[in-house]
């Protein structure tokens, strides 16, 4: 589950990682206020910042500076309400509705701090980098020695030692590297705390006064974990995710949405990869990821079917199933059940193998409706490729 800045701020200050001062804002009065109590504060100038679950805002003319409450407001007053694309949203774009109204800080160096999980190494690694900013992805592809990696024993945390080896590789000044710790430290027991998947503070500052902040913050939580973190469940922004995503996770459905034009729907997330592959294979493109998981029920099949069908983009679905847990023939009654229900137009393709495959079968040739069993999953996917050809 992803957040927003913002949001991400308020969590950090709780474990005493230092962030700029600001305020969340989603009008134009809002925003105006915002900034006239920074200014009246002390700050010499606000940044404008919209609030979407995606990178390179500023390239997409979602961050603004301004240096008085009526230039504070005018930005706030274009910013909300328009639709910010970047690298991270794709074409379509997201409509801002919330900002981050912030003082600004002179700031001297912008560094890079990250922390997930290396499932390779199965422990946490701390990733931080002199060059840090807008452009860390193309210094992660370009010259990956640039960035310093700090594996974590899971059992004894982030050590001081540990720490101060990150600071000192970000090239802080001696009297940095102690608070820096500090700031290390609060930033690891966030997540850990949390449960989250993912940290970022890009970029980390070190200003001209020797303070260091995260001037931006992403946390990104296992949501696995949130059952634990009643709070954090709360902070979830349904209009930031794909609508049909947001409806699948209520039935306990993995969902995720591609650009493709065949749907489709198996069981187990390895079958799902590569049901993907050999979709690409035969010359097509997926139009999702859909795993109804390894103990679906019926209503679950159904309820992904009608998910599948939503999609405007699908010319054809793919059925692919290994039954074990879930049986073939419940598959099929949930198969039926939805077609009747969505009065399906689409080709509908069936790639059935395991537990009760012949009754399955028995279920959708007597159903009366226009599906085709494939034999094999090449089969399957030669002919799903040409159907949603055919019906471009």
């Amino acid at each position: 589950m992803k957040i927003h800045e913002y949001q991400a701020k308020e969590i950090l200050k709780k474990y005493d990682v230092a962030v700029p001062r600001g305020m969340m804002a989603a009008s134009r009065e809002e925003a105006e206020a915002a900034a006239s109590e920074l200014f009246r504060s002390g700050a010499t100038g606000v940044v404008v910042k919209a609030q979407i679950h995606a990178g390179g805002r500023g390239k997409g003319g979602g961050v603004k500076l301004a240096k008085s409450v009526q230039e504070a407001s005018e930005i706030a007053d274009k910013i909300l309400g328009m639709k910010l694309v970047t690298h991270q949203t794709g074409p379509e774009g997201r409509i801002v509705h919330r900002l981050l109204v912030e003082e600004t800080l002179p700031i001297e160096k912008e560094l890079y701090l990250g922390i997930l999980v290396d499932r390779g190494e199965g422990k946490p690694v701390f990733m931080a980098s002199a060059a840090g900013g807008m452009d860390i992805e193309q210094v992660a592809a370009e010259r990956p020695e640039a960035i310093l990696k700090q594996y974590i024993d899971p059992g004894m945390g982030l050590e001081p030692f540990q720490a101060r080896k990150i600071a000192f590789s970000l090239g802080l000044k001696p009297q940095q590297i102690n608070p820096a710790v500090k700031f290390l430290t609060g930033l690891y027991r966030a997540f850990l705390q949390t449960d989250a998947s993912l940290v970022e503070i890009n970029p980390f500052i070190s200003c001209t006064d020797g303070r260091l902040f995260a001037l931006d913050a992403k946390l990104t939580f296992d949501d696995n974990a949130l059952f634990r973190h009643a709070d954090l469940r709360e902070l979830r922004d349904f209009s930031e995710e794909d609508a049909l995503e947001v409806e699948a996770s209520k039935y306990n459905l993995n969902y995720i949405k591609l650009d493709g034009s065949v749907g489709c729907m198996v069981n187990g997330a390895g079958l799902a990869m590569a049901t993907m592959d050999i979709i690409k294979y035969a010359g097509g493109m997926p139009a999702n990821f859909l795993d109804v998981g390894g103990s679906a029920s019926a209503d679950q099949v159904a309820h992904a079917f009608e998910i599948l069908l939503s999609d405007k983009s699908v010319r054809a679905v793919l059925i692919n199933i290994f039954g074990g847990i879930l049986r073939v023939d419940m598959l099929a009654t949930g198969v039926v059940e939805a077609a009747r229900k969505t009065h399906i137009q689409l080709p509908v393709v069936l790639r059935l193998e395991g537990t009760n495959v012949e009754e399955g079968k028995r279920i959708l040739m007597e159903s009366g409706l226009n599906f085709t069993v494939a034999e094999t999953m090449k089969d399957a996917a030669d002919k799903v490729v040409a159907a949603a050809r055919s019906a471009a």
